[in-house]
């Protein structure tokens, strides 16, 4: 029993023992490996030493599996370490493709960047919106761009639906290119970073190319403008709910089913359509307009909003009065209220089914008026001009003041247009008017209202002088006795009016009297920070004669002749508005060319 356990004991110190002897060869190998020897011979002697300690005690038939043990280590040792020679070799290699890799690249930039460190024009393989532009210089670049550009912007757009068809062109709305802003991107590829970066760039440039886009711009206020006009237009547009106040009258529409443009669509049709142009391809086919759909939809009209209505129309009455800091004058407007009720105007749209429905308005005036304002609201006079008349005439002077008096406490707000005949209205023998001696069919003769033009030409001069805007004028056919020639407006009701505008900063009142063989119209208002002097130069240019014509009278005794109408020659005037400022001239204009026809003298002759 002690025996075996000690034969057990010996075994397992062998196997021990080997297992370190494998252990310290494989540390030899490893230790020659890094060394870079050759030590299969020193392993072999190693392993023959060792073996020969281990079996030296070893019965004789353990030898052989010993051997065979050995030779696989062998191969195994030999394997490893091939491989790892080789892998060594293998990273040389690469190490030093890499770095002949590097070395061409670097002296490839160097070279194209002494190639390239004097070239000041744009590089190879660079186009604009397609358009190449290689090697060119700044400025031809800019030249061949713009020329292309303009081009694409040729063509009109024809916009169409149905029957319908209208055109719009790029300048309508000022589309254009930045064309510098894109040339100034070209000029700086290969130029904005270091030599490696610049190079780097230009090579991927030169073999795949860069196409830079280009910014348009255009005026949005325009384009918007046109599509609403066009959207406007278009057979079968949809009809929204409408509202209009008339003869004391509410009158709302319905509204009716049709289509709607499409607005952003439509604009961004237009846009993307002149954005996609290419210069060759109009040139190519003589493109000088392309077509484009406007795109609709059918809608049906909006709901009627009568409380939206009501809150728009429905007002108490204001009367008219001003401010004195900062000055201002408030106009009169009526009150307007619905004689039904708001919920009863909501049941009969509700509930009737009409294309149109009526309502009648309460409208309740203002107790005091823009002409009821007393002298303190307009307490500067402009200007004043006045004319003599003969107030012996009694049915003549009465026309000057009935017109006269209706103008009298008119008042103008900043931008409002005077109309004589709007204001003066219809001559009528209702409205008091008399006849009078007016110029008709070449001569003098008694008219309905005769000498209410002394009251419009005292006006305009009145106008003239207070340095308004003048909007519509014309001068008498025959010269008149009351103002020199080129300084009359004559006026006839429905075909001939006179008519000015407040071009002043503030409100302005006219003021007129007919009294005592004198009309007189005065314009006053706030004094401004500059007041200029207004002259009045009408230079006579060309004189022409009037004729005689003789009437034989049976009436009258031989060789009597009697003179019913007095002849008077005719002219050609230029008038001049001279604008002073403390004496000195500041401009001086045409204001008109006037042409007198003579009146020419008639004459009763006995036989």
């Amino acid at each position: 029993m002690a025996s075996n356990n000690k034969k057990n004991a010996n075994k397992k110190i062998e196997i021990i023992e080997e297992n370190l002897k494998i252990a310290e060869v494989k540390e030899v190998e490893e230790k020659l490996i890094e060394e870079n020897k050759e030590p299969q011979k020193t392993i072999n002697k190693q392993i023959d030493k060792r073996s020969d300690i281990t079996n030296k005690d070893k019965p004789i038939e353990n030898k052989q599996p010993q051997k065979r043990e050995k030779i696989n280590i062998e191969e195994e040792q030999k394997a490893l370490i091939e491989k790892k020679e080789n892998s060594k070799k293998k990273r040389t290699y690469i190490a030093i493709n890499i770095f002949l890799m590097l070395v061409i690249i670097l002296l490839f930039s160097t070279v194209f960047a002494i190639m390239n460190i004097n070239n000041t024009n744009i590089v190879k393989g660079v186009k604009i919106k397609n358009i190449d532009i290689s090697n060119l210089s700044v400025e031809e670049a800019k030249n061949k761009i713009t020329e292309a550009i303009n081009i694409e912007l040729i063509p009109e757009i024809k916009l169409k639906y149905e029957e319908y068809e209208t055109t719009i062109k790029p300048k309508n709305f000022e589309y254009n290119y930045k064309i510098d802003f894109a040339i100034e991107e070209a000029k700086s590829i290969g130029r904005k970073g270091n030599v490696l970066e610049n190079n780097y760039e230009l090579l991927l440039v030169a073999f795949w190319g860069k196409d830079i886009d280009i910014n348009a711009e255009y005026n949005e206020e325009l384009l918007n403008s046109a599509v609403d006009s066009i959207a406007s237009s278009v057979p079968g547009v949809v009809v929204n709910p409408s509202y209009y106040i008339e003869n004391n009258e509410l009158i709302i529409n319905r509204g009716t089913p049709g289509i709607k443009v499409e607005k952003e669509k439509l604009k961004e049709n237009i846009l993307n359509l002149i954005k996609n142009r290419n210069a060759s391809d109009i040139l190519l086919n003589n493109k000088i307009s392309e077509e484009l759909n406007i795109p609709i939809q059918q809608v049906n009209p909006e709901e009627i909003d009568i409380d939206k209505i009501y809150s728009e129309i429905h007002k108490e009455p204001q009367d008219a009065y001003f401010i004195k800091e900062p000055f201002k004058i408030v106009s009169e407007s009526d009150g307007i209220d619905l004689q039904n009720s708001l919920e009863e105007v909501r049941n009969i749209i509700k509930n009737e089914n009409k294309d149109e429905y009526k309502f009648a308005l309460t409208i309740t005036k203002p107790q005091k008026t823009v002409k009821d304002l007393g002298a303190e609201a307009f307490p500067y006079t402009i200007s004043k001009f006045s004319t003599r008349y003969d107030a012996s005439n009694i049915d003549r002077s009465k026309n000057l003041k009935i017109s006269a008096d209706k103008i009298n406490g008119t008042v103008l707000m900043p931008g409002e247009t005077f109309s004589f005949n709007k204001v003066v209205g219809k001559r009528t023998i209702e409205e008091g008017y008399r006849n009078a001696k007016i110029y008709a069919n070449g001569g003098v003769v008694d008219g309905l209202a005769g000498g209410i033009c002394q009251i419009s030409s005292t006006l305009y001069n009145a106008v003239l002088i207070a340095n308004l805007k003048i909007e519509e004028r014309r001068n008498h056919a025959f010269k008149t006795s009351y103002v020199a020639a080129g300084r009359d407006a004559t006026v006839v009701y429905g075909t001939i009016d006179f008519k000015f505008t407040n071009s002043r900063s503030y409100p302005i009142k006219i003021a007129a009297t007919v009294e005592n063989g004198v009309a007189e119209f005065s314009i006053n208002g706030i004094q401004e920070e500059v007041e200029y002097e207004v002259k009045i130069l009408p230079s006579v240019t060309q004189t022409i004669p009037y004729t005689t014509e003789e009437i034989i009278d049976p009436t009258l005794a031989p060789g009597t002749r009697i003179t019913t109408q007095k002849g008077s020659s005719g002219c050609k005037v230029t008038t001049y508005k001279e604008t002073r400022l403390n004496g000195a001239v500041v401009s001086k204009e045409i204001l008109s060319n006037d042409t007198y026809r003579p009146l020419k003298a008639i004459v009763r002759v006995g036989p």
